[in-house]
């Protein structure tokens, strides 16, 4: 029989899943998983012949790390292996106030085909378990200490994965989990407009960030495929609805790409989109990706994009590109097959 993974159950699905008859024996349990225990023989609250008896049915993961990159500038990818067989990465980022943020994956691949997107080259594999995205977490911390922030903005598209999602941050910002507040979390989606309404009415009440990228909607339909099931009027009404609903202001992502979205009239599109909704806005210029057909803007084409958006009011912040000589900068991860030593 396989051993059962413990990373991702709670307390009661502990005892449960081992049938276990003390209760508080989950608690103890769950409480040195999120201490970074992985040796059961370290769990020197449990007796000698419970350790013997989860040596032998239990992992406490189910996934381990194949691959650590880093880049001069801080940025740690790590690449993971699952048990199946398939790979995901997840990104550590360091801003420069040293906050440090985990950029988890919550899909192996991506369907959302967004066209400047690595990711979105490789298809969808399948869904991560809850256990899974928190193992990315895990690792993260003992390779660079204590996280600030979690972000689900690596592989996939989370509302796709929303149980996943909610039991993760469930279990990340118990008590005797890792006690991570729900206000350091957050949630980047391409746009779906049936998960938007279901977060902010079903919880959990996170921070929202939409890759929007351009308010054209010809153009959008282009590039984000997502744009034909959810059009931007009907995602603007989202958009508003939760920041209404949940009192937190919401992000719009945009990759900037040379020739196709930098644009005055492209800058008037995503003012029209903004104003009258809270929100602030965060630019991204396109790291590049050798096999899609964009090119990264100049930083003429970024400032006169930011200068417009900010002269009609709006909070705009330009990303400083981190990770890059890694492969771990937005819109480069991509691996979920391949084993390093072969490429």
């Amino acid at each position: 029989m396989e051993k059962i993974p413990l990373t991702g159950l709670t307390p009661k699905e502990i005892t449960d899943s081992l049938q276990i008859s003390q209760g508080f024996r989950g608690k103890q349990i769950f409480k040195w998983i999120y201490s970074h225990v992985t040796d059961f023989s370290q769990m020197t609250n449990l007796s000698k012949e419970l350790r013997e008896f989860l040596e032998e049915k239990a992992v406490v993961r189910s996934s381990t790390v194949n691959q650590v990159l880093k880049d001069p500038d801080g940025t740690i990818k790590l690449q993971i292996k699952l048990n199946d067989g398939l790979f995901i990465e997840t990104v550590l980022l360091t801003d420069k106030n040293n906050r440090k943020t985990a950029c988890v994956s919550c899909q192996a691949g991506c369907a959302m085909k967004c066209a400047f997107c690595q990711t979105g080259t490789l298809g969808l594999a399948r869904n991560l378990t809850a256990g899974e995205i928190i193992e990315q977490f895990m690792y993260l911390e003992e390779e660079a200490g204590n996280l600030d922030n979690i972000v689900f903005m690596g592989m996939g598209e989370p509302m796709m994965n929303l149980d996943g999602i909610r039991k993760a941050i469930s279990i990340l910002s118990s008590d005797d989990g890792r006690n991570l507040s729900t206000r350091r979390i957050t949630l980047s989606t391409c746009g779906i407009i049936k998960g938007i309404y279901d977060l902010a009415d079903n919880g959990p009440t996170i921070r929202l960030a939409v890759s929007l990228t351009t308010a054209d909607p010809e153009l959008r339909e282009q590039i984000m495929p997502v744009q034909k099931g959810n059009p931007l009027p009907e995602l603007r009404q989202a958009i508003d609805y939760y920041a209404k609903k949940t009192g937190r202001r919401v992000t719009l992502e945009a990759a900037l790409l040379h020739n196709q979205n930098t644009s005055p009239e492209s800058a008037k599109r995503m003012i029209d989109f903004a104003r009258g909704i809270d929100v602030n806005i965060n630019l991204i210029p396109w790291n590049p990706i050798e096999t899609l057909p964009f090119e990264e803007p100049d930083s003429k084409e970024c400032k006169n994009f930011v200068y417009a958006l900010e002269k009609a009011g709006l909070n705009v912040t330009l990303r400083t590109r981190r990770g890059r000589t890694i492969k771990g900068a937005c819109g480069q991860l991509g691996k979920t097959t391949a084993n390093p030593e072969s490429e």
